[in-house]
C-alpha cells in the first residue's frame, strides 16, 4: 500500500473542482449565509473540497446542477433507503397537505400506520416523532420515569442520534464525556455508562449496581464503522437486562434495512422499547417508537402533570408525516424491495471480497442487511477501540472517497458505508465494485 496518496488526493481534487464549476458558484453562495457552507455541517463531511450541489434525484441515481451524475449508495445516509422519489410518498404527502399538513389532531390515516406499525414490528403502541434523536430521547426519558432509576448504559462507539445522553465514549476502561458534545455544562459521565460491544462482563458489571434504567443499542453498530454482534450476545443482553431490572431499547434507524421487520424481528430480538427514524417515512421528516404492553401500562401509571409532560412536539405525529410513514409501510418496503435489496448486497459484498482476494489487500467487508462497509482491517473489529484503529488511516479513507465521487459513484461521506436499495441496478453494483478496483489498482498495485 502506498504510503503517500498526497499526489492521488491532488489530483481527483484538481479533477473535481474542473467538473464541478457551478457547484463552486454555488458553494461560495451558500457560505454567505449557512454557517459552515451549508443548511446543516453534515453536509460539508464528504471528501470534496465544496459540497456537490443537487439538481434532482430518482431511485438510486441523484443528478448535480453540473449535470454529472451518480450511483448513489449514500441514499442521505439511509432516510432514502428505498430510493428517491417514491411515488406512493409524494403521492400521500401532497393529497395529505392539500387539505393540511398539521393539525395537533390524528387522523384516519393515524389508525392505519398505528396497526401497521405493531403489525410489522410486533410492538403494540407507538409514538411519532420528527426525527430519532426524539425518539430515543423520549424513551430514555421514559425508561428513567418508570423505573426510577437515572442511569442508561450504552455501548462505546454509539451514535443515538441528537440525544446529550448518549455523547459518552470509553477510554482506558472509562466512561468520558464525548468531545463532540459541544457547549454541554452537565456531565452525562453520572448517569450514562459506556461499554464496550460484544463485551457481556463488561455489560454485567455496568448492570449489577441495579441503578441502570434502560441499556439503548443497535442490533449491530454501524455509526462508528460496522460491528456485528457475536454469537448468543443478544441473548445474553436480554437475559442481563431483566436480570438487573433494566428495560432494552432498540434503536433500528440504521438496521432497518435488515429486513421487513429490522434486525429485531430477522434475529428474533425481544425489546422493551424499539426506535425507528429516517427511512420509516420513505424520506419524509418523521420518525416513530414503540413500547410493549408492559411498558405501556408503566407509562401509562405515570403522572405526567398538566397538559405537558416534556416529551414530544406539537409538529410531532403531524398528518403529512403519517400519511408518509402508512404509504412506505404499504407501497414501498414490501418483502420483495428486501428481496431486491438484500440479493443486491450480496452481489456488492461478492465482488468487493473478490477485488480484495485478488489484490490482496489487508482489507475486509463487513455487512448487515442491505448495507455493507469496506473496513481498512484484515479482520472485522470487533469493538469501537478496534474500528478506531481502522478508522484512523484517514488520508486513505479520504482518497477512496473522493476517487469514487469523480467516477459517479457516492457512499456514505462518514466511513466507507454502502446501501443498497430497491432501485439499485446490477450495472451500479458493478461499476461501485470497479471503481474501488481501479483505485486498489493505483495505491496497491
Amino acid at each position: 500500500m502506498t504510503d503517500n496518496l498526497a499526489p492521488l488526493i491532488a489530483r481527483e481534487t484538481e479533477a473535481f473542482v474542473a467538473a464541478h464549476p457551478k457547484s463552486a458558484v454555488q458553494a461560495e453562495a451558500l457560505a454567505l449565509h449557512w454557517l459552515s457552507g451549508a443548511p446543516t455541517h453534515w453536509m460539508r463531511d464528504w471528501a470534496t473540497p465544496f459540497p456537490i450541489v443537487v439538481e434532482d434525484a430518482e431511485g438510486a441515481t441523484l443528478t448535480d446542477i453540473d449535470d454529472n451524475t451518480y450511483d448513489d449508495f449514500c441514499l442521505g445516509d439511509t432516510p432514502g433507503m428505498f430510493g428517491h422519489a417514491l411515488a406512493p410518498v409524494a403521492r400521500a404527502v401532497a393529497e395529505q397537505l392539500r387539505r393540511g399538513a398539521t393539525y395537533m389532531l390524528p387522523t384516519e390515516r393515524a389508525a392505519e400506520a398505528g396497526a401497521l406499525l405493531a403489525d410489522r414490528f410486533g410492538l403494540p403502541f407507538w409514538q411519532a416523532t420528527l426525527s430519532a434523536s426524539d425518539a430515543n430521547r423520549a424513551l430514555i426519558r421514559w425508561a428513567r420515569a418508570v423505573t426510577r432509576k437515572t442511569v442508561i448504559v450504552v455501548f462505546d462507539g454509539c451514535y443515538h442520534g441528537m440525544v446529550e445522553d448518549c455523547f459518552v465514549e470509553l477510554r482506558h476502561g472509562r466512561t468520558r464525556p464525548d468531545a463532540g458534545l459541544v457547549g454541554q455544562v452537565f456531565d452525562m459521565t453520572k448517569t450514562t455508562r459506556a461499554v464496550p460491544w460484544n463485551d457481556v462482563g463488561a455489560l454485567e458489571a455496568a448492570l449489577a449496581p441495579g441503578d441502570v434504567a434502560a441499556v439503548l443499542c443497535e442490533p449491530a453498530m454501524t455509526n462508528c464503522g460496522m460491528i456485528r454482534p457475536e454469537e448468543g450476545f443478544h441473548k445474553r443482553l436480554r437475559a442481563l437486562t431483566l436480570k438487573a431490572g433494566a428495560l432494552l431499547i432498540i434503536d433500528e434507524t440504521h438496521t432497518l434495512s435488515t429486513g421487513p421487520g429490522g434486525a429485531t424481528k430477522a434475529w428474533n430480538l425481544e425489546p422493551d422499547a424499539l426506535c425507528i427514524g429516517k427511512a420509516i417515512a420513505g424520506g419524509f421528516p418523521a420518525a416513530v417508537w414503540g413500547v410493549s404492553a408492559a411498558f405501556a401500562e408503566r407509562i401509562a401509571s405515570v403522572s405526567q402533570g398538566q397538559g405537558r409532560s416534556g416529551i414530544g412536539t406539537t409538529l410531532a405525529g403531524n398528518a403529512a408525516g403519517i400519511a408518509a410513514i402508512a404509504a412506505t409501510l404499504k407501497e414501498v418496503a414490501t418483502p420483495e424491495a428486501y428481496e431486491t435489496m438484500l440479493a443486491g448486497t450480496e452481489k456488492l459484498v461478492s465482488g468487493l471480497n473478490a477485488v480484495i482476494a485478488r489484490r490482496k489487500l489487508p482489507w475486509c467487508v463487513v455487512h448487515v442487511g442491505a448495507r455493507a462497509e469496506i473496513v481498512f482491517a484484515p479482520a472485522p473489529p470487533k469493538n469501537a477501540a478496534e474500528m478506531r484503529a481502522a478508522l484512523a488511516q484517514r488520508e486513505l479513507n479520504h482518497a477512496l472517497h473522493l476517487y469514487l465521487i469523480n467516477r459517479g459513484v457516492l457512499i456514505a461521506p462518514f466511513h466507507m458505508m454502502m446501501l443498497v436499495s430497491p432501485a439499485t441496478s446490477e450495472a451500479q453494483i458493478a461499476r461501485l465494485v470497479d471503481a474501488v478496483d481501479a483505485f486498489a489498482g493505483e495505491v496497491a498495485p
